[in-house]
């Protein structure tokens, strides 16, 4: 078997268009084009930028009551979604953490389901074993483009006029340049924007009607990097994981009220003692002083030395303008304005706990 890295659908146009090619969760995929990651990032908070997603797994679900089914391994309200509703959650373990995070839509008569690209080897045969009566179709033949900014909305709207009636987590079939396509109102940069299921054939064409509108440029892993940090979202690998619970993690959000008093998922006992009594440790933002970025694994100590966390993801924060992070400290010292110390090459260096988000989010609600 071979382990050279898979292609997308659009591998071939970000050749094109100067692609840095590089091996991510299996994939080769672009990192960066010529207008560089500042550039890129900066184009997605002012105008629009282009991410190619087709690395992410696309899977239907099609049976009987599949929303309830579903809330035997997620604790979210997936019976109760509607259709035309998209929802964030994540699959638990028999311990309350995080076996991986995802997107649930629900499409009429199916269910349509992204997880990560480096978790999809686990997710979609735990969807096959726990969903008892429901087809699980992974999809081969779609690419996914996330079309993200503040003028996205025109993008996407030129081309299809019904997208722009959506409203942030709604999801429809529309047609774009004769293509049936599945648009979703999400994303991971914290902005306004789309993610759009594209027949693979047909992927390379929508993907260049979207990138002849002036206010749309092409941006790689980097830009969506940096953007999803300032935008205080988790990275799964790095920011949640199977030892970290929903509620370390700032994400009681997202489990729904009925969820949390009812239980009936993996790990409900520890979910349920958490919320009623607080974890041990919470995730916060980390804005360092000084112009050095605390990268993934640094030491967070308190200011008498004690060491009480860790940084899971940073860097530089180009509209910031400034280094940020996110980690995990111990809880009584989870406050904003908590003065902290970051451990960077052997060195203390000054920081503050701070409320995430670094950038606020501008969806339409």
């Amino acid at each position: 078997m071979s382990d050279a890295p898979k292609r997308t659908p659009l591998y071939d146009l970000h050749v094109e268009l100067g692609g840095k090619m590089v091996d991510f969760a299996g994939w080769e995929m672009p990192v960066q084009y010529p207008m560089g990651i500042m550039g890129e990032h900066k184009q997605c908070r002012e105008k629009a930028a282009l991410f190619d997603v087709s690395h992410m797994g696309q899977v239907i679900l099609k049976g009987d009551n599949v929303g309830e089914k579903l809330e035997a391994i997620c604790p979210q309200a997936y019976s109760t979604l509607n259709e035309g509703k998209a929802r964030y959650g994540f699959f638990t373990n028999e311990n309350g953490g995080i076996m991986d995070d995802l997107i649930v839509s629900n499409a009429g008569n199916h269910f349509f389901v992204v997880v990560n690209a480096s978790m999809r080897h686990q997710d979609i045969p735990h969807m096959a074993r726990n969903l008892d009566g429901v087809e699980v179709t992974e999809l081969f033949d779609r690419a996914l483009v996330a079309v993200q900014g503040p003028k996205a909305e025109d993008v996407v709207g030129n081309l299809c006029p019904a997208a722009r009636e959506l409203k942030f987590m709604e999801t429809m079939v529309g047609s774009i340049n004769g293509v049936e396509c599945r648009i979703s109102r999400l994303g991971y940069t914290g902005e306004d924007g789309y993610e759009i299921s594209i027949p693979e054939d047909k992927a390379v064409d929508v993907t260049r009607a979207f990138l002849a509108d002036e206010n749309c440029e092409p941006a790689g892993l980097g830009a969506r990097d940096s953007l999803r940090l300032e935008a205080g979202l988790c990275l799964y690998g790095n920011d949640i994981d199977n030892d970290t619970s929903p509620i370390e993690a700032s994400l009681i959000w997202a489990i729904q009220k009925r969820r949390r008093e009812e239980g009936g998922f993996p790990g409900a006992e520890r979910i349920q003692r958490e919320i009623a009594d607080g974890p041990s440790r919470r995730l916060v933002g980390i804005k360092p002083e000084g112009r050095a970025p605390a990268r993934h694994g640094v030491e967070v100590q308190s200011d008498n030395g004690d060491t009480i966390g860790v940084v899971t993801s940073g860097g530089f924060g180009p509209t910031a303008g400034c280094p940020v992070a996110m980690g995990y400290v111990a809880a009584d010292h989870a406050e904003p304005g908590t003065k902290i110390n970051l451990m960077i090459r052997g060195k203390a260096q000054a920081a503050e706990i701070v409320s995430l988000p670094f950038v606020q989010q501008n969806y339409k609600r």
